[in-house]
């Protein structure tokens, strides 16, 4: 499903209320939107079927949603959700195309499927446009009122759990000669009618229309009689979308961005939870796509870090023998990717990004604990072989035994000391004392051996003396004898 008009315009939800996942996430891809962070403007546009909603959002924002063909009459020329990336307007805008509401395609089921994508707007969209008739404003049967009162419930749907603040921008179509300031007027005081006839939650019932909306409104002559009129117009109401988010902008007080990494996940979510009929707790759904983006990318830096050339290289020269600034390598390499985690996730809730950050930390410390283990061994075995090497050096050098032990005992400790704390890794606290205390003891157990083995030496030359005056002084008795003739 999802055809796709260009490399920059795609069906996101189809007529049968499908989500199209495959085609978001190339159409998020090919866009570069996902480089934006929060830098980014969604814009959706509503109104009745056959209004000229395509045909703005074309001008508007040089995307190609298809329009209606106007030799065939009004009929449904939008199906379901499209999505486009606005041409030369920063920072990046995605214009999102609904079906228009009122049509006779879908008989009853209209109401359902307007209602839905109503809200899906409202949930994923900063800005929305409501394309209307200038015939319509005063009139108690005009089309867009059962779409603003769609617009309102749907509003309070969401608000059931968190304020929302969204720009509902009025586009009057074919302006008469009638001032923009009276239609205004007129508008604004329907709106409010509207508004206050739609049933509120307890907290919400004398809350204002402008705690939720920041109203706007523009007028636009008729296309097809006014052609050239038309364009300048558009190209007038073009420039406000221009840094829209920043301070006193049409989005700049938007509230609860969702990361552009994050915009796929979140606008499944948000549609799935709509087709259920189930309420949209929208903090909940900000922590579930914090959830799913923080572990994807923690994920995918671990990923990076196992196949990373500095670690490779680090833990085969560790597997051969002790590194010299290990640890300083080591930590350096962990940094790398604990920054690009905390940079990918920091637009994401904070106590969320926190504990995956914490587990992602432990994980990389999983990999890379053996290489330590293997360096603090690579100590142990390097001391007890210099102490060895080095007393059996003194000793044959005729130096005294206790001033020896003492002297390279502490030479050597200090020495894997050294190299211990060489070795260790910032972002840990792993301790080399148990090493430290083996390596001391088998320094001692040598000690003791060399010892003995001195000892045994010693008594062995003892009685090698012995045997030999007892030998000397029988060879001295047997001469000093008298001779048996005598």
């Amino acid at each position: 499903m999802g055809t796709t008009i260009d490399c920059c315009a795609t069906q996101l939800i189809d007529a049968d209320g499908s989500f199209n996942v495959t085609g978001l996430d190339n159409f998020i891809k090919t866009s570069k939107m996902a480089s934006s962070d929060l830098s980014y403007v969604t814009v959706a546009i509503m109104g009745p079927q056959s209004s000229g909603k395509s045909t703005l959002m074309n001008h508007l924002f040089g995307t190609k949603f298809k329009e209606m063909d106007a030799f065939r009459g009004r009929s449904q020329t939008t199906k379901g959700i499209w999505i486009a990336k606005c041409t030369g307007i920063e920072p990046c805008t995605i214009a999102m195309d609904l079906e228009g509401s009122d049509g006779s395609e879908r008989g009853e089921d209209d109401t359902a499927f307007e209602k839905q994508s109503a809200l899906f707007a409202l949930a994923a969209s900063d800005i929305v446009l409501i394309n209307m008739w200038c015939h319509d404003i005063g009139r108690e049967q005009a089309a867009n009122k059962p779409l603003l009162r769609t617009v309102f419930q749907a509003m309070m749907h969401l608000c059931l759990f968190s304020p929302q603040k969204t720009t509902l921008l009025f586009v009057i179509r074919d302006k008469s000669k009638t001032p923009l300031e009276k239609l205004e007027s007129i508008l604004r005081a329907d709106i409010q009618k509207i508004w206050d006839a739609v049933p509120k939650p307890h907290n919400h019932v004398h809350t204002p229309l402008s705690d939720f909306f920041n109203v706007e409104v523009t007028a636009l002559s008729n296309y097809e009689l006014e052609e050239d009129k038309f364009k300048e117009e558009v190209a007038q109401l073009q420039q406000r979308f221009i840094h829209s988010i920043a301070p006193g902008g049409l989005a700049g007080d938007r509230r609860g961005v969702v990361p552009a990494s994050a915009f796929s996940i979140s606008a499944q979510h948000i549609w799935k939870v709509i087709r259920e009929n189930k309420d949209l707790d929208l903090p909940a759904h900000k922590v579930m796509v914090a959830t799913v983006r923080c572990e994807e990318i923690a994920y995918e830096k671990h990923s990076q870090l196992r196949s990373d050339k500095g670690w490779l290289e680090l833990k085969k020269a560790v597997h051969l023998g002790p590194v010299q600034g290990f640890g300083k390598k080591l930590s350096s390499i962990i940094d790398t990717y604990l920054s690009l985690y905390d940079k990918e996730t920091m637009f994401f809730d904070e106590a969320v990004r926190n504990a995956k950050r914490k587990q992602f930390q432990s994980n990389v410390l999983d990999t890379v604990h053996p290489a330590y283990k293997t360096m603090i061994g690579h100590l142990h075995s390097k001391g007890l072989k210099d102490f060895k090497t080095t007393l059996d050096g003194s000793l044959g050098n005729g130096e005294e035994f206790a001033s020896s032990v003492h002297y390279w005992t502490r030479y050597i400790m200090l020495d894997f000391d050294k190299g211990s704390t060489d070795a260790s890794v910032r972002q840990t606290n792993w301790d080399a004392s148990k090493v430290r205390d083996e390596l001391h003891k088998d320094i001692n157990s040598h000690i003791s051996s060399v010892h003995i083995a001195k000892l045994e030496k010693e008594k062995a030359r003892k009685e090698d003396r012995i045997w030999f005056l007892a030998l000397n002084m029988i060879s001295l008795a047997i001469l000093g004898a008298p001779s048996p003739s005598n």
